[in-house]
């Protein structure tokens, strides 16, 4: 097989070269004139450089892994190329063309390579027939010239906003939005994800569209990608690079869970951030971790946070995402990354929220929880959740940050 080509912001920076187990990622000496020795633009924990340190090729190639959806999804996506679940290269010859960040990988030696994208517009009622059919065309990538993956273990289809509708991405074209079905097992969940984006999006830790649509009858989370930047006077979105927790510090899988292997956790996520020397990017995560325990959004896990990479080589902590109240839900009801060793979200107190923002080095942590928490109660007091969002949405989070605000665990009842 040959080798991958990898494309960073419309420039060749290097490729994908081996098979199996053995591939690595090799950056080209035009990726390192135009962005710089050792530059961090395309992930922190994979530096461009011009000869690859052969310690840290398990960190390459888990970048690379870490583009690929997780689960059920995963394997639908292998039968449909028809290869090996665990061959990260043959899936990214088939999905690297649309993935997460402004990255685009593809083979070279397939002919008609590289492609002109294109736009395959759909009608309401084609993207009602899409959702209702995911795992049938799991990202709704269509056959033979679908070309996106996007982490993740839930079901989903992502598509192109456009000024005539909405429109399916072939060939590598920027998707601009991500749309999750309504859930068989947790029927409220896109409806409480919604409600959970409002509150971040209150907290001015999000500025991305998430809202409830309807398809021809069919309902879905609409979720604007915040890794993809829309001009009015350019037709063609245009890529942000960004990468997860679990690629920045060479996770993967489950463990982006601080329970599985104890890799993942918020003290790191700090570290890197420190590291950057982003003030701003600190507090922002400090805001983030109250409003997770707040909520009872359990699932922040190293993959549900982010880096932003600019073209210019800055990086910036990326807006919350993944903001769902799920403490309603059937769970073991810890949290994925604990708050100052605390799993269980029932037990953890405001004195646990202070401790673990001030390990971290967050200036005034008391009142910095003090302010987050009395937001989130003025939000969700002003905020009325979707009719088909859990009917105690608004109870939950109110006895939550009412408990917080009082010295006593976050899951104390009345």
């Amino acid at each position: 097989m040959s080798d991958l080509t990898v494309e960073l912001y419309g420039t060749t920076i290097g490729s994908l070269t081996g098979q199996g187990q053995g591939f690595d990622f090799v950056a080209s000496p035009q990726a390192v004139e135009v962005f710089g020795l050792d530059s961090l633009v395309l992930s922190v924990a994979v530096p461009l450089a011009a000869v690859p340190a052969r310690a840290r090729r398990a960190r390459r190639q888990n970048f690379f892994r870490e583009l690929l959806p997780e689960g059920q999804m995963l394997v639908r996506l292998a039968q449909q190329a028809r290869v090996a679940q665990h061959d990260a290269l043959g899936m990214l010859r088939t999905y690297g063309r649309d993935v997460a960040g402004a990255l685009q990988i593809w083979d070279p030696d397939v002919p008609g390579e590289p492609r002109s994208p294109a736009l395959e517009q759909l009608t309401e009622a084609g993207v009602g027939k899409l959702l209702d059919e995911v795992t049938a065309f799991p990202l709704a990538n269509k056959p033979d010239r679908g070309k996106t993956s996007l982490a993740g273990v839930q079901d989903k289809i992502v598509l192109t906003r456009t000024s005539q509708g909405w429109a399916r991405a072939l060939d590598g074209y920027p998707s601009t939005h991500i749309l999750k079905p309504v859930s068989r097992e947790y029927p409220s969940i896109i409806y409480d994800e919604e409600y959970g984006a409002r509150l971040a999006r209150r907290l001015e830790l999000a500025d991305f569209d998430t809202t409830i649509s309807e398809f021809d009858g069919v309902p879905a989370l609409v979720v604007e990608r915040y890794d993809r930047d829309v001009d009015s006077a350019d037709p063609m979105p245009r890529r942000v690079h960004q990468e997860d927790f679990n690629q920045a510090l060479g996770l993967q899988g489950d463990q982006k869970y601080q329970r599985y292997g104890g890799k993942a956790s918020l003290a790191r996520v700090a570290r890197e951030l420190t590291l950057l020397g982003d003030r701003k990017a600190l507090d922002r995560l400090a805001r983030m971790t109250v409003l997770a325990v707040a909520v009872g959004n359990l699932d922040m896990h190293a993959k549900n946070l982010a880096l932003v990479h600019r073209r210019d080589g800055s990086v910036e902590l990326a807006p919350a995402y993944d903001v769902v109240p799920q403490t309603h839900l059937p769970n073991d009801g810890e949290l994925a990354l604990a708050v100052d060793g605390v799993y269980r979200h029932a037990a953890v107190t405001r004195d646990h929220l202070v401790a673990e923002l001030s390990s971290w080095g967050v200036r005034d942590s008391v009142a910095v929880v003090g302010d987050v928490l009395v937001e989130v109660r003025d939000a969700v007091q002003q905020e009325v959740p979707h009719s088909s969002a859990h009917q105690g949405l608004v109870e939950d989070i109110v006895r939550f940050t009412t408990n917080l605000l009082g010295g006593r665990a976050v899951g104390s009842e009345p």
